[in-house]
């Protein structure tokens, strides 16, 4: 008797509904391949949203993690461990910035990258009391804390959470001219997705994040880049912006910097930003604990090789050319950067959710977002077999 079906069904009595995921099971899993209740193995073309950019349980991750457990796992920042500080200073390394603030999860880094945005603006720059304004993007995607949905333009995400956070102004992505009208004295940060993610793995026009850049330094104000999907090997490049050759005042990290193992995320910035925060004035229990900062800092070495960075890229290839030739064949749009991919399927044809569904029947798993389009962000330990083997099972759910 299959496991299956049961087993979604007490997920569905015991959960509240604030997901609806595919009525898969999963039980175990490696490298790119996971294994339901009933044996059945699956291509994870999802990675967790980019948190499993090495893959399910790398050797390497795995064993600093069982090497931690069996020592020490949590002390709070009440004291200093002896895994805190290599984390702290390889990250900072591998970003090009003085300082690191360690968090738990993405929406923590965001809520973090907020508060230290208008407390410079406020001690820095010297804006006026209660004043500060951060400039975003329509179509972004930052975490789902009630200051960040407040600035969302998803109504799924933002509709009933009211009252809403004040001190955002949102323009168009993609548009400089919008962007730097909606700055003024008062503007202390532009936040911003170097690739929008959630909204279907949406590029940046050419040009565009220079321009930011241009428009951030001359008008005083920080730009704060949110990589915490696009960032630490997603794209091909360390970074998202490392393409257009862009350096942000500040990074914003998590996902893949945990290795699919503890939510681990951070705040990477020079002294002159993060130095305005003094003790007491921000924190978290976990942030920075010994099992994350353990697990952590082999990740920042695994990409201090280039190694993922040179597979995301060589291997976005392959599926860049697999994708764009089903265009035309289901596909109406294809957008890929490195191993990350938006495909806008043909709503004549199916929804986003069918196409999805089908794709998990012949044994591949990934995600739809906003009706007809769906995201691929394999782990970049993916082969070459593989990625033919998901296309081809694309391009057989397209041709019905």
């Amino acid at each position: 008797m299959l496991r299956t079906p049961g087993a979604v069904r007490d997920a569905e009595r015991w959960t509240a509904h604030n997901y609806h995921p595919l009525p898969v099971v999963v039980a175990s899993a490696e490298g790119s391949w996971v294994t339901d209740v009933d044996g059945r193995r699956y291509l994870d073309c999802l990675a967790g949203y980019s948190a499993l950019n090495f893959g399910h349980r790398h050797p390497t991750l795995i064993q600093a993690a069982h090497e931690q457990l069996d020592k020490l796992t949590l002390t709070s920042r009440a004291f200093v461990h002896d895994q805190f500080a290599d984390f702290c200073r390889e990250l900072a390394a591998l970003c090009g910035k003085d300082l690191v603030l360690p968090m738990n999860t993405g929406a923590e880094a965001v809520e973090t990258g907020i508060k230290v945005a208008r407390k410079w603006g406020y001690q820095v720059k010297g804006v006026a009391p209660g004043q500060a304004n951060i400039v975003v993007a329509e179509g972004n995607f930052h975490g789902r804390t009630t200051t960040i949905v407040s600035f969302s333009t998803d109504e799924d995400a933002r509709a009933d959470f009211g009252p809403y956070t004040p001190g955002f102004t949102v323009v168009p992505y993609g548009d400089l001219a919008a962007l730097e009208a909606a700055i003024d004295e008062n503007t202390v940060a532009v936040l911003l997705e170097p690739i929008q993610g959630e909204q279907g793995v949406v590029l940046p026009p050419e040009g565009y994040l220079p321009g930011v850049r241009r428009v951030c330094t001359e008008r005083n104000v920080l730009f704060v880049a949110d990589e915490i999907q696009s960032g630490l090997g997603r794209t091909g490049r360390t970074f998202a912006c490392d393409h257009e050759g862009v350096v942000p005042d500040m990074y914003l990290l998590g996902k893949a910097l945990g290795g699919g193992i503890v939510p681990v995320s951070a705040v990477a910035a020079n002294a002159d930003v993060l130095g305005v925060l003094k003790p007491g004035q921000h924190g978290s229990t976990f942030g920075g604990n010994p099992l994350a900062c353990a697990v952590a800092t082999e990740v920042v070495r695994l990409l201090a090789t280039g190694e993922f960075q040179r597979r995301s890229a060589e291997l976005g290839e392959r599926l860049d050319a697999g994708l764009r030739a089903l265009v035309g064949k289901g596909l109406v749009a294809v957008r890929v950067r490195g191993l990350w991919a938006g495909l806008d399927i043909d709503p004549a044809l199916m929804s986003g959710r069918q196409a999805c569904e089908r794709l998990m029947e012949r044994g591949v798993l990934a995600k739809d977002t906003h009706g007809s389009t769906i995201r691929l962000a394999p782990p970049l330990v993916i082969t070459e077999a593989e990625i033919d083997h998901a296309v081809a099972q694309l391009a057989a759910v397209l041709a019905g």
